[in-house]
């Protein structure tokens, strides 16, 4: 029998308090009148409602349905999730993955940033939580109730540090977890989102299903990164046959027998010389895969455009 005590924080000042892999699995989760409070949620639930708590560092690990913050304000937040909402809030920032288009309402002076974490059973919560690492519309905010003149919500600079907001666990309990906030170590892949591209050429990748799909976007990333280009977006998808004619193009044919082992993996790179770095590290790293690449500069941005067009209408943005 599930006693909701288990999965409820309330009314607590002061403390740090917290849930270890494996003590919430997937159950629903509570959060409501804390102040001044450090709170980590180490593992995947099913939704997680917080209301009016105030000063808090919440870190929430992947959340399958939705993550709903009501009367909420002065917290700052790490949060994997389904479906992000916000209500009546006031000076919320927010670290933030979130498959579908995040919704503000009646809230002021939000800020978001990527999320970045890191520990070792974070990736299995994701599976676990039906979450893809690759589906992040962190920046895409909607703003259900904006007022003229004013703006409602914003992007942390590209300099913020998580810990600098939800700092590491003190307590003995919940050290024992070995997190990391570097950057470098994340579980989801750091883009760039809604923020100024520092080039007008982009590249689209594209991997197929496979057993190293992951392994094989991840060290992409880490090769054009390391590099200086910027990663601007990600995505998993299913694609059909027609949607590979709308998205490749001429190379449809070769890709379409590809489609019926699962979804894509896209990735929009950005730099001047984007693609034909792209190009040159898939030759050299990734031989004997088949991969998507943009052809030129020129059809580039008609890729890029292409495939999140067809993306966030499966996804229904």
């Amino acid at each position: 029998q599930v006693d909701p005590k288990d999965y409820t924080f309330s009314g607590l000042k002061n403390e740090t308090v917290g849930r270890l892999p494996g003590k919430v699995a997937g159950q629903q989760f509570v959060i409501q009148d804390c102040e001044n409070c450090k709170i980590y949620i180490f593992d995947h639930s099913a939704t997680v409602t917080i209301d009016d708590c105030v000063n808090c560092q919440i870190f929430l690990g992947p959340i399958k349905g939705s993550v709903f913050f009501r009367d909420c304000k002065d917290c700052k937040c790490v949060v994997a999730c389904q479906q992000f909402r916000t209500r009546d809030c006031r000076k919320l920032e927010v670290f933030l993955c979130c498959a579908t288009q995040p919704i503000i309402e009646s809230s002021t002076g939000m800020k978001f940033g990527c999320f970045q974490y890191y520990y070792p059973e974070l990736a299995l919560q994701f599976k676990d939580a039906g979450l893809s690492i690759f589906n992040n519309t962190w920046s895409n905010i909607h703003d259900f109730t904006p007022v003229s003149g004013e703006n409602n919500w914003g992007i942390l600079p590209e300099t913020a540090v998580v810990q600098d907001y939800v700092p590491l666990p003190s307590s003995e309990e919940l050290k024992a977890v070995r997190v990391s906030t570097d950057a470098a170590k994340s579980i989801i892949p750091i883009t760039r989102g809604r923020r100024q591209k520092n080039s007008d050429e982009s590249c689209l990748t594209v991997f197929f299903a496979g057993d190293y799909t992951t392994a094989n976007a991840r060290k992409l990333i880490d090769e054009m990164t390391s590099k200086g280009f910027q990663l601007v977006q990600t995505k998993e998808v299913l694609m059909k046959a027609e949607d590979a004619h709308r998205v490749f193009q001429q190379s449809a044919l070769e890709f379409i027998p590809l489609l019926e082992k699962g979804p894509v993996v896209a990735l929009e790179f950005n730099g001047d010389g984007a693609v034909e770095q792209c190009r040159s590290t898939i030759n050299e790293v990734f031989s004997g895969t088949k991969v998507f690449v943009s052809e030129s500069k020129a059809s580039a941005s008609q890729d890029v455009d292409n495939f999140y067009n067809f993306a966030d209408m499966q996804m229904g943005m």
